[in-house]
């Protein structure tokens, strides 16, 4: 007779196959682990300057719509302690290059450059004096970013994109007026906190990063998740992330090798769209 096909069972390991359960066989927290490690070795350093950096981020966040005119600031701690680098009042975010940026103390005096800084930087100061672990500010009015602040409701995260954003974001409900003076510098980095960035309400937002790449990133981050929360918001309720794995996913997104690979990112397409805005030739590896 023949055997019963349905009865049948075969013991043959192949060495491919034990190879293949092996490498399925692993953790969660280790492949992220190795993952961060493979990171480090093929997310090399752009070699820019920080000058550099500043200026991309403007053109950047311009494409991004982060442009409102002549209103909005991007800073970096310069070389020298107690001073930074900014935009000329006067410039749009598109009209930023490396050469034409101002270095300034935190009086905003110029040190470097030719014209005046934005009054409005003076608030800048007062988050470097109190967060030495920030390295350059974004402060922009984006059209989503705006419109939610005119709600006077803070920004949920609920994607898992915006994660790096998760518990990482302020929200100063009571709008201070003009932020020129430094009543408005302190009331802002207090309300700021130890947090990675800020919704000011009828007004914009504020990023505080360890890095321009990371400032960078938070901004482009923190437009689409004013955009996503507001679409949402008009079909129904939004649900809330389950905090363990939010805070994972926070965790894992805000990596300052993630940051730098997406500033690489955004670096490349501004390059390719505005070629003016780097006069040296440090860009081989952007």
């Amino acid at each position: 007779m023949c055997p019963n096909i349905h009865t049948v069972s075969f013991s043959w390991v192949t060495e491919e196959d034990q190879l293949v359960s092996a490498a399925l066989d692993v953790t969660k927290p280790e492949i992220m682990r190795r993952a961060l490690a493979d990171l480090s070795v093929h997310v090399p350093e752009t070699g820019l300057t920080t000058r550099q950096k500043v200026a991309l981020t403007c053109r950047a966040l311009f494409d991004a719509g982060h442009d409102s005119g002549l209103a909005g600031q991007i800073t970096a701690r310069g070389e020298t302690p107690g001073t930074f680098y900014t935009q000329r009042l006067g410039l749009g975010f598109d009209e930023i290059t490396e050469d034409n940026l101002l270095v300034v103390d935190e009086a905003l005096n110029v040190l470097s450059g030719d014209g005046m800084a934005n009054p409005a930087n003076r608030f800048h100061s007062w988050i470097y004096r109190s967060r030495p672990d920030v390295t350059c500010i974004v402060h922009t009015h984006p059209f989503h970013v705006v419109a939610l602040s005119m709600l006077e409701i803070p920004l949920v995260v609920s994607q898992m994109d915006i994660t790096p954003l998760y518990d990482d974001c302020a929200f100063l409900a009571d709008w201070p007026g003009v932020p020129v003076g430094d009543e408005e510098g302190e009331i802002i980095s207090a309300a700021l906190g130890s947090k990675k960035a800020i919704l000011l309400a009828h007004h914009g937002h504020v990023v505080a990063g360890a890095s321009v790449e990371e400032a960078c990133s938070l901004a482009m981050l923190i437009e689409r998740a004013a955009k996503l929360q507001l679409a949402a918001m008009a079909a129904g309720s939004i649900a809330p992330l389950p905090e363990r794995l939010a805070r994972e996913a926070h965790d894992w997104t805000l990596n300052p090798k993630r940051s730098q690979a997406n500033f690489a990112y955004y670096a490349r397409r501004a390059l390719v769209r505005h070629p003016d805005v780097l006069t040296s030739q440090s860009t081989a590896h952007t």
